[in-house]
């Protein structure tokens, strides 16, 4: 089985509540060559998932939803 590198977000608002998100590494472990500054930040509709659900299903369920999110972006 291929491994898949994840990376962990966690967002905690003022008010105390927080949020994790799952996906793959934005940071690299070295220095970019050229500063790259974030522009915009998409989240996708809050879904329902079973707990029982593996890291590969969850990712090919996160592949398909940029699909569809690339296909709507122009």
């Amino acid at each position: 089985m291929k491994d898949i590198p994840l990376q962990l977000m966690t967002v905690i608002m003022e008010d105390g509540q927080q949020g994790i998100f799952i996906g793959v590494p934005m940071v690299a472990d070295a220095p970019p060559q050229n500063k790259n500054h974030i522009s915009e930040i998409w989240f996708s509709d809050v879904r329902e998932i079973p707990n029982s659900l593996t890291v590969s299903v969850l990712m090919e369920m996160v592949q398909a939803q940029l699909c569809q999110s690339q296909g709507k972006v122009h």
